[in-house]
């Protein structure tokens, strides 16, 4: 079974995931801030990192990209849509808040085009194409340990905001309902921001998704 490390990062507190297997092999999701502190947690446990996946390329997720990607030169991997959003403040965002630097990372390594089964190193998950709170998010599903990390496209009580560039509510509640909801309702469900959830738990009381 995998374990699952969550580290909140920066001004956001945007969740970072470290995904470690018996190993001490590690993926790395969404260092969106706080490098050095990312640093201490991995090596304190002696872990070592194999890749870092992004559910999308929103400033707040990638701030710390290069500087994880260059310390343990691993791979950066991003959806096809947001490629050109890494190196790029106004399409992350960042340009948009005056008290924030503008966040300017090199290019993915890979990018992901297709939905389906993906294999990093020893690790092996699904990836689901969940737009709508940005046109390029993804969420990873790792079935054998029953829990899937979702970006900002669903949290608990509530969903992707929409009002940025490429959001969509329509799309957005779509991948929400055949993407995500369609888990088994035990899956942990692991947000961009805030704690975790279940499907059965959203199902049943999420106040954005009457009528799913």
């Amino acid at each position: 079974m995998l374990e699952i490390s969550i580290y909140p990062l920066g001004p956001i507190q945007t969740n970072c995931y470290i995904i470690s297997d018996s190993l001490g092999n590690c993926l790395i999701v969404d260092p969106g801030e706080e490098s050095a502190r990312l640093i201490r947690k991995v090596e304190s446990k002696e872990l070592t990192p194999t890749a870092i996946l992004l559910t999308h390329a929103h400033f707040d997720h990638i701030g710390a990209v290069d500087s994880i990607r260059d310390r343990y030169n691993i791979p950066v991997y991003v959806h096809e849509e947001e490629q050109e959003w890494l190196t790029n403040p106004k399409l992350n965002g960042s340009a948009k808040y005056s008290g924030l630097p503008d966040v300017s990372n090199r290019k993915a390594d890979h990018i992901i085009r297709d939905e389906g089964m993906m294999s990093v190193g020893s690790f092996e998950f699904e990836v689901r194409h969940t737009p709508g709170h940005s046109p390029g998010s993804v969420s990873y599903i790792f079935a054998p340990s029953r829990f899937a990390i979702v970006g900002d496209t669903l949290f608990k009580q509530g969903v992707g905001r929409t009002d940025l560039p490429g959001g969509n509510t329509h799309v957005l509640l779509a991948s929400i309902h055949d993407k995500l909801l369609s888990l088994d309702d035990d899956y942990n469900i692991y947000p961009g921001h805030g704690p975790s959830t279940t499907p059965e738990e959203e199902k049943d009381s999420n106040p954005f998704l009457n009528g799913f």
